[in-house]
């Protein structure tokens, strides 16, 4: 954002703020300290200007708001207690990832990039075979529940706006096809299914749905997602850590980037390398 444009926003919000106070000029001069001529500029819709920072912290004050949002710099308004508790909220869920949390945020980024690093394989990928042998014994959320909830997800990934990027290491890929560790007890034919699937929804949503896959040797992460530049929600089991601060984002979505620019596998030959794997299965 320019110079101009973040000053258009703060006069925005500042104007905002004020009616939501149901302050008027002279209330806010008087509460910041700051000389009557000093706020009628900061409000001038001709020549909107950014204040110093002394003056940014005192209106702030004044107007029990955050001088980040003042500027543009964060979605939530209130003083820094108040966000920090918005910001940073914990959302309870049941095992299974994709629950009445995530496809709210889903839905809410619609038209925005979704970045995706699943706890294992993509929810949005399993076969319904390798989603009812993971939950068989679930008792916090069934089977059935599971393959729902991943075909919402799967359907909102049709529509025409959609776009999603997902980061797995390839040793996680290679490690399901070998049936290793969580997928031991799981039949071959049904991971043979799963990768021959996993290849051809790959093919076919290119370049709507991508795949990277990263080295477990060179790069880790932990499972999270982020829904545009609204939320990031870091999976912790049993719930999420859901961030909303625009730097906390920022941050998620740039340890995702750095997962796909290390990636051993590029999107466009994703699909072939899980067609590949189901050859060898």
């Amino acid at each position: 954002m320019d110079k101009r444009d973040r000053a258009d926003l703060f006069r925005e919000r500042l104007s905002d703020a004020l009616r939501s106070r149901e302050m008027n000029r002279s209330d806010l001069a008087r509460g910041a300290g700051l000389d009557r001529s000093t706020v009628s500029q900061l409000l001038s819709e001709d020549a909107p200007r950014l204040p110093n920072g002394q003056a940014l912290a005192a209106i702030a004050t004044a107007l029990s708001v955050s001088s980040d949002w003042l500027l543009g710099l964060s979605t939530h308004r209130g003083a820094a207690a108040e966000i920090l508790d918005q910001a940073v909220q914990v959302a309870e869920t049941e095992r299974h990832p994709v629950d009445e949390h995530l496809l709210a945020w889903f839905r809410d980024a619609v038209g925005a990039k979704i970045r995706h690093v699943p706890a294992n394989l993509p929810d949005v990928l399993k076969t319904e075979a390798v989603l009812a042998y993971e939950y068989a014994g679930e008792t916090l959320r069934t089977a059935d529940q599971a393959i729902t909830g991943t075909r919402d997800q799967r359907a909102l990934l049709h529509r025409a706006e959609s776009d999603m990027e997902i980061a797995l290491s390839k040793e996680a890929l290679e490690g399901f096809a070998r049936g290793e560790g969580l997928w031991a007890g799981l039949t071959l034919e049904a991971r043979r299914e799963q990768l021959e699937v996993m290849g051809r929804t790959l093919e076919d949503l290119y370049p709507s749905l991508r795949l990277h896959l990263f080295g477990a040797t060179d790069r880790f992460s932990a499972p999270f997602t982020v829904f545009g530049q609204k939320w990031a929600a870091l999976y912790l089991g049993q719930r999420y850590l859901a961030f909303s601060n625009t730097r906390h984002v920022q941050l998620f979505a740039g340890h995702f980037d750095d997962l796909v620019r290390h990636a051993l596998i590029r999107s466009h030959e994703a699909g072939q390398f899980a067609l590949g794997l189901s050859d060898k299965v």
